[in-house]
């Protein structure tokens, strides 16, 4: 959950075969065209690879999409267990390759659906798919293993039916960083995920393995899931493009829940155009999500956004309050330098930068508590509809082999199995303990909530909005940045700011990460009112194609795979 708030491995479901080779085979012919060699010179790099680029190829017959699942399962297995053990991947999906076999049919003999067609995309752990297809959904807690969900998720629905390929399902922290006070990225299931940019750096979480895994090309892109600052700072530490979006924007049926008034489903790419795709497909209404019954209609084509002269005579404003007042982790002063660098850049692209423009609630956002109150109770039990919130999720799971029905089955398991959940250092479960001793959602709930409101959007940023006429406002992605839109319900898009210098003093993150290291990425955060994505988006591309930034450095040379498209590609 909170990314502001670390080793083993055990179970780690990497079959691709049995189920596999079940299925019936469509002629190689329609599978694998003939490509003349020459050709081959035009495969696209999977370090970098952008989903129009893979299209491109797609239709091109260059390639096909199970080589696609080949090339990125051979990827994983280099560096997500072997050599650098990242362990962003916490399980691949055995149907995948059947998966791309099918779109591959389908594209070569009806055409494609539309951009993800044939695209295999990494879901975090905490997003239900159906059991038949041979994937886990545990948030990576033991206590889910070989459950059986009742559906698919309602944003894994929209992508299916958009032709994507569902590769398996990223490491995370535990319950989505709800567990207890322990470091990013770390699950009983999935030990501890870690950066790319430096040996043993902080991935940033909860969405770790889904940043980790984007940033160096194990998959086309990812899903992640933020409550406050999931999506925003894995996005930041693993130089990616990522938008967390409005709450009710994307559905969260079928994730296992921490809060309906905060959690959303997001895009983590590494391009805003990539992430603008995604969100079009993952965007909308579902009748099993409440929250989005509530959005505009119709949901717009993100795509359209992306204008290198967005920022043209727009007021973007900076709250520096919000990151100035962040007593807990700060943002070193080289973080600051190259965000009053970034600034310039706004300038440059014909913004006007309106500097300071802080949120009038900023002192009180520092000091409340009222977060904590809302999602300790919004975890235990839930005010509008079955499935967000935890003792729900148990309770409409078909089957779950643990036994555990409820958060107090689930903190009963921890204890009753240290070596799978409690190891030594990693035994804290206080977050659990501390939403148990909730009594439901009383006075004091419904004040901190409102409270919440009004100082996230009411006084927060909707009001520095318009004190200041402004378009949308800008900070660093790393430290207090996420919360105000947190606690609002409001969007979040991040693009990649800069890199930690070499002579950075290296800090400890958690007892197996560190944090700040040399190399490692930082973001930039463009935020806005409800429902201004569209906007963001424009904001964020424009500033991405000015600076490419992320091009400027790779990960660490052991984590880079090297599989690439012709390792895999079989003889026409």
């Amino acid at each position: 959950m909170w990314a502001l708030k670390a080793v083993r491995w055990l179970v780690i479901f990497f079959a691709v075969g049995p189920s596999i080779g079940q299925h019936a085979r469509a002629p190689d012919e329609l599978l694998h065209p003939s490509v003349p060699t020459t050709k081959r010179v035009q495969l696209p790099d999977l370090y970098e690879a952008s989903i129009a680029e893979l299209q491109d190829g797609l239709d091109s017959h260059l390639f096909t999409s199970v080589d696609l699942v080949k090339a990125y399962f051979a990827r994983i297995e280099e560096v997500n267990l072997e050599g650098p053990q990242l362990r962003a991947v916490l399980e691949l999906n055995p149907s995948a390759i059947a998966q791309a076999k099918a779109l591959d049919l389908e594209r070569n003999t009806k055409g494609k659906r539309g951009p993800l067609h044939g695209i295999p995309i990494l879901l975090k752990d905490n997003i239900a798919t159906v059991s038949s297809e041979g994937l886990n959904t545990t948030a990576g807690s033991f206590s889910l293993l070989g459950s059986v969900v009742p559906d698919d998720a309602g944003v894994v629905k929209r992508l299916r039916k958009a032709g994507a390929i569902i590769l398996g399902k990223a490491n995370l922290s535990e319950f989505a960083h709800f567990r207890g006070n322990l470091a990013s990225g770390w699950s009983g299931r999935g030990g501890q995920c870690t950066n790319a940019y430096f040996p043993h750096a902080d991935p940033c979480g909860s969405s770790s393995g889904s940043g980790v895994a984007t940033s160096i090309g194990l998959t086309a892109v990812s899903l992640g899931s933020e409550t406050d600052g999931s999506i925003t700072c894995p996005t930041s530490n693993n130089n990616l493009a990522g938008i967390k979006p409005t709450v009710g924007l994307t559905s969260r049926a079928g994730v296992v829940p921490i809060s309906e008034h905060q959690d959303t489903i997001g895009p983590m790419t590494r391009s805003i155009a990539d992430a603008a795709v995604v969100l079009s497909v993952i965007a909308g209404k579902d009748p099993n999500d409440n929250f989005t019954l509530a959005q505009p209609s119709p949901v717009p084509d993100y795509t359209k956004a992306l204008n290198k002269d967005a920022l043209k005579g727009k007021r973007i404003g900076v709250p520096r309050k919000v990151f100035t007042n962040d007593t807990i982790t700060g943002n070193d002063p080289f973080v600051n330098i190259a965000f009053d660098a970034a600034l310039d850049t706004i300038r440059a692209l014909g913004a006007t930068v309106v500097d300071p423009a802080d949120l009038p609630s900023a002192d009180e956002i520092a000091v409340s508590n009222n977060e904590t109150i809302v999602l300790d109770v919004d975890f235990k039990a839930s005010l509008l509809f079955c499935c967000i919130q935890l003792n729900s999720y148990y309770a409409n799971l078909l089957e779950n082999p643990s036994g555990v029905r409820s958060l107090a089955d689930l903190i009963a398991f921890n204890d009753a199995n240290p070596e799978l959940e409690e190891p030594p250092r990693f035994e804290d479960q206080s977050e659990l303990i501390e939403s148990q001793a909730t009594t439901g959602m009383n006075a004091t709930y419904f004040q901190a909530l409102a409270f919440d409101k009004d100082l996230g959007a009411t006084r927060g940023i909707d009001a520095a909005l318009k004190q200041f006429d402004l378009d949308a406002l800008i900070l660093p992605a790393p430290g207090f940045t996420t919360v105000p839109a947190a606690i609002a319900g409001y969007p979040i898009v991040t693009v990649p700011l800069g890199f930690y210098p070499e002579n950075i003093t290296i800090g400890l993150a958690g007892p197996e990460t560190v944090y700040p290291a040399p190399g490692v990425p930082f973001g930039l955060s463009f935020l806005g009112t409800a429902f201004s994505e569209f906007q963001l988006i424009g904001f964020a591309f424009a500033y991405e194609q000015k600076t490419k930034t992320r091009l400027a450095r790779k990960a660490f040379a052991e984590a880079i795979p090297k599989t690439q498209l012709q390792d895999v590609i079989s003889s026409p």
